[in-house]
Parts: structure tokens; sequence; C-alpha cells
């Protein structure tokens, strides 16, 4: 059966000779493990649109559960991701975080606008790399069903203040509800939550468009890694990596 699918890639692996092993992204059917024959291949027809990264309309063969690409049409290929060692870093970061969706499943297409969106971001310079980050943690948490509730207190129900979100609930607690309790629990000043239930609450489009003093971001960004992490119960290589480019001595 012949299928065409939207598609990024989020992962490339060669195999034999000249074959490639893909792990796309698509619109509707979640992520999908494609073989792309020949794709290694000098002047390959397949070649272009097999790359890391590349947003491109697929045109697969189905059998038996797996899929065989016969071609590609580009759309975008974010050269510009893989000229810089940072946006590199973060887009593989990205990537790896979205190889979660399920195999060949119900699909959301907001998850791949939400990608898109974000690798568009990052490779134009459009916004602060803290602030592509932290979104798209916290909106893909959203889109899988881990929307924290940041509306009011849960003990008191108050609102219009800062306080602390426990990450392994997602409910927010007031500075005068608090009681110690370890590990869990994540401070976040006013600015910062407002920011939050922008990224939870807008147009995907308009996903990055807040701007915070820096005190606030460190808090909104500390939130949301930690937020995906808890919930995904996974560590991330990449992300490891892209912390590190921040933390390297330099050379005497």
């Amino acid at each position: 059966m012949n299928i065409t699918v939207e598609a990024l890639v989020l992962r490339t692996v060669n195999y034999k000779e000249s074959d490639k092993i893909l792990t796309v992204l698509t619109r509707d059917r979640g992520c999908l493990t494609v073989k792309a024959t020949g794709a290694r291949r000098k002047g390959s027809r397949l070649g272009s649109c097999t790359q890391l990264f590349c947003h491109s309309e697929l045109s697969l063969y189905e059998r038996d559960g797996r899929f065989t690409l016969d071609e590609g049409d580009v759309r975008n290929q974010f050269y510009g991701l893989s000229m810089d060692i940072e946006k590199m870093a973060l887009a593989s970061y990205f990537a790896q975080v979205l190889q979660g969706e399920p195999e060949d499943g119900p699909g959301n297409p907001d998850v791949l606008r939400l990608a898109l969106n974000s690798f568009y971001a990052l490779e134009k310079g459009l916004y602060p790399q803290a602030v592509i980050k932290a979104a798209f943690e916290l909106r893909y948490m959203a889109l899988n069903g881990y929307a924290p509730d940041l509306a009011a207190c849960a003990s008191c129900g108050r609102k219009g203040q800062g306080g602390y979100i426990d990450i392994a609930s997602g409910l927010l607690v007031c500075p005068t509800c608090i009681r110690p309790t370890g590990y869990g629990m994540r401070p976040m000043d006013e600015l910062a939550l407002e920011a939050a239930r922008y990224i939870l609450g807008c147009d995907l489009k308009r996903l990055f468009s807040f701007k915070l003093p820096e005190k606030s971001m460190a808090f909104l960004a500390r939130f949301c890694e930690d937020y995906l992490l808890e919930k995904t119960e996974q560590s991330y290589k990449t992300l490891d990596f892209y912390k590190s480019l921040f933390t390297r001595e330099e050379p005497i």
C-alpha cells in the first residue's frame, strides 16, 4: 500500500552499504521507522529528503507494518541548524524528545507544528534559545496530556502571586501554603508564572513571543526542563551535551 505523509526527520542511521534507516515524525501517524534504499549513493534522488531535520512530503510503501521510502518532496532542510553547534545541539535535544511519540499511532498534528515552529525559530535566531527551549518543553508536555494546573494555589485558591510548582503533580502552591517537601518543588515568581500560563494557552504561531527578566527566565527554564524530565521519566544525552557547551572551562 502506498501512502503520503508530511514528515520531519528526527534520526538517521546508516544501514548496509548505501541505505539509511530514518525515524520521522509525521503529522497524523506519530513516529515512523522508514528504510531509504540507496539514499547514501552519490546522486540518489532520496539524498536530500533523508537528511537530519529535513521537512518533506514523503511517499512511502507500506507492507506488513514496514515502510520503505519511494520519493520525497523537500519543504525545508533547516540548513542553518548545522552551521552552529549550539543550535544543532538544542535541535538534537528536541528531536530526541520527539522520538518518544507513539510508533505508527494516532498522531497529534500540533506536535509536528510545535517541532517545525521551534526549529524555524531556532535556525533563524528569532528568539533567545532559553525562551525557545522552555516553551518547547512545557507546550510539548501539555500536548501529551501533562499540562500543569497553574490557575491558582491548589491549597487556598489564591491567585496573583508567585509560588512553587510540584513537578510530580503539576500543582501550584502559594508561599503561604508551602510546606517543606524536598526535591519536587520549583520556585516561580509571578512573571515566570504568567509566562508559563501564556505558553500553555497561546496560539502556536506566537509561542515564543514573551520576554522575561533574567531571574524570572531562570525560574521558568528550570521548571520547564525539570517538568519534562519528570514526566517523560528519561534522561537525554543530547540535553547533557547542550548544557555542557555553556559550562566548559576556557583553555589556558
